[in-house]
């Protein structure tokens, strides 16, 4: 992992609302990954959406753009204490990916795949009502590889580590299949307003 480093932790009161708590405000926004930073050429990149192992409808880059394109600013969290206030991106909202390949979201449970092999685990219903998307923007430019360009998931309202970094795939699974840092001490929901960091965490 790198890191760049943040604000100090006394907080603007008016801004209660928006840190959660154990978090410290910053401006840049610091990488980190579990490895190496892959680079996906947009040309190569393909998404794919999975029930099981059976994939339901795979994707291209310019399939991809095809799809209703929508815009989120959002604060984020990352489970090593720094929060980011009103990122602003654009991509493909997951609601919308269903309904381009005609599934309603069969099961409770989705994992995220990336190509680095990377996976988090996401309930759907987190997924789903405008919550999360596949960002291909940020702030009106191409999301840059290490931050998950081309391509990542976005699902701000849990911790960073859930919006899963040059993501090629959504796969349902039947049961909550925990991913990559789950199954390393991370928390299997990640709530920042509850804390969520590891195993054991209420």
């Amino acid at each position: 992992m790198a890191t760049r480093g943040f604000f100090g932790r006394q907080q603007d009161p008016a801004l209660a609302n928006r840190i959660p708590p154990g978090q410290a405000l910053t401006k840049d926004f610091p990488v980190l990954s579990a490895g190496p930073t892959p680079r996906i050429e947009t040309v190569q990149w393909k998404f794919t959406l999975k029930i099981g192992p059976k994939p339901v409808k795979v994707w291209g880059w310019d399939q991809f753009h095809e799809l209703p394109q929508t815009k989120l600013t959002r604060d984020i969290h990352c489970v090593t204490t720094w929060s980011k206030l009103d990122t602003a991106w654009q991509g493909v909202l997951i609601d919308d990916i269903l309904a381009d390949a005609g599934v309603e979201p069969p099961t409770g449970y989705t994992l995220a795949h990336s190509y680095d092999g990377y996976s988090t685990n996401v309930p759907t219903a987190d997924l789903i009502a405008g919550k999360a998307m596949i960002a291909t923007l940020y702030e009106g430019k191409p999301l840059p590889p290490d931050h998950g360009g081309p391509a990542r998931l976005l699902v701000p309202h849990l911790y960073f580590w859930k919006s899963a970094k040059w993501v090629n795939a959504l796969q349902f699974t039947e049961k909550d299949e925990l991913g990559f840092w789950e199954l390393r001490g991370y928390h299997a929901y990640g709530d920042p307003w509850r804390e969520q960091r590891y195993t054991g965490d209420p």
